[in-house]
């Protein structure tokens, strides 16, 4: 079929749809739901298909006027700038109608642990954190702390947090992997520059639709919450481990004086975990068949180094690299690196579509 023919019938199902949700009456609430959802999330490909249309009928009346002497040389200039539009309408189009992740929409959980590097490597984990809290802060985003693990002198060992706002995963699920840093640490007194790492996993939140926990498969265990040299930090067994048997995961929470709120945080990032790895499991043979990394969020590979005597950050999975390491790192800057891999990301999936 011919892709004008493609967009017609686009349009045609649109108005179709318009059509059954102008009538609520005439079917149940969850479809109507759905087909509301259905109706919105084609809007914007509707209007491109539209402008596709207008567009394609402009070049055919104007290679028409091209036998027309004295409309000759207006209808060729006009022709050009429509030729040069009409194949990124198309582009725009076909990325409009890759299939969505369907947690793109989600809000997300972020885990960031310090790896290889000792004391460095926490504070270099500590700065990617501060790092997402002004980025989420940039884009209106809400950042809750769910877990901090820290370091005397301003690093952190592992810290947790829910990040709630407008499409947050699709943004985010391209931060998962291993961050490298290189630079003279505040320590180091000879000058010498270390590289240090830390690991960041972006897990979409799961709702109770997504995930079906059985009571049965929990096992849950209080204790008292501990601080740095695991000094007591409370009298009361407030800290909460939830072990989720038949997947082996394990989640704790302290960071609350309630045992309840412990127990409720860990079971959201218990929830994300599990849904992050059915979700591995479905796309498992999908990304065998990728080249690149991008957006497979696997998280034992390297994807950034962080070059400070250098002052770039370099993203390996699509060899870009930018000279702004204080805006993106202490300004959350993000949008520039994140922007070039969904364009990556889109254009391996236009590539493979069929």
């Amino acid at each position: 079929m011919e892709f004008k023919e493609k967009l017609e019938n686009i349009i045609k199902q649109h108005q179709d749809l318009e059509q059954k949700i102008a009538d609520p009456s005439a079917m149940n609430q969850q479809e109507f739901a759905k087909l509301s959802k259905e109706y919105s999330d084609r809007v914007h490909v509707v209007e491109l298909a539209k402008e596709y249309i207008i567009a394609f009928k402009e070049q055919e009346d104007l290679k028409e006027m091209l036998e027309d002497p004295e409309m000759k040389d207006m209808a060729e200039e006009e022709l050009y700038d429509i030729r040069k539009k009409l194949p990124k309408l198309e582009k725009q189009i076909k990325i409009a109608l890759l299939p969505k992740d369907k947690a793109d929409s989600k809000n997300a959980i972020l885990e960031i642990r310090a790896g290889t590097g000792g004391e460095e490597a926490a504070l270099f984990a500590g700065n990617l954190f501060r790092m997402y809290q002004r980025y989420s802060e940039k884009r209106g985003w809400q950042m809750e702390i769910l877990s901090m693990s820290e370091t005397g002198i301003g690093g952190v060992k592992e810290a947790s947090a829910n990040i709630i706002g407008k499409d947050v995963f699709a943004r985010m699920k391209f931060e998962s992997g291993v961050h490298r840093v290189q630079r003279v640490p505040e320590t180091e007194t000879s000058g010498r520059v270390h590289t240090s790492a830390a690991t960041v996993a972006v897990l979409p939140e799961a709702e109770d639709v997504d995930v079906k926990i059985e009571e049965k498969d929990l096992r849950i265990d209080v204790f008292r919450a501990s601080g740095p040299g695991g000094q007591s930090v409370n009298t009361t067994d407030s800290a909460v481990r939830i072990t989720h048997i038949p997947t082996g995961i394990v989640v704790s929470q302290q960071d609350e004086k309630s045992q309840h709120k412990n127990r409720a945080k860990a079971m959201k990032v218990l929830m994300a975990r599990i849904y992050d790895m059915e979700r591995a499991k479905v796309d498992a043979a999908r990304a065998a068949d990728r080249k690149s990394q991008v957006g497979t969020g696997d998280r034992s590979e390297r994807i950034r180094t962080y070059n400070y005597p250098q002052g770039r950050v370099s993203d390996h999975r699509i060899n870009l690299t930018l000279y702004k390491i204080h805006e993106i790192v202490e300004g959350g800057e993000l949008d520039e690196v994140i922007d070039a891999l969904i364009s990556e990301d889109q254009a391996e999936r236009l590539a493979t579509a069929v």
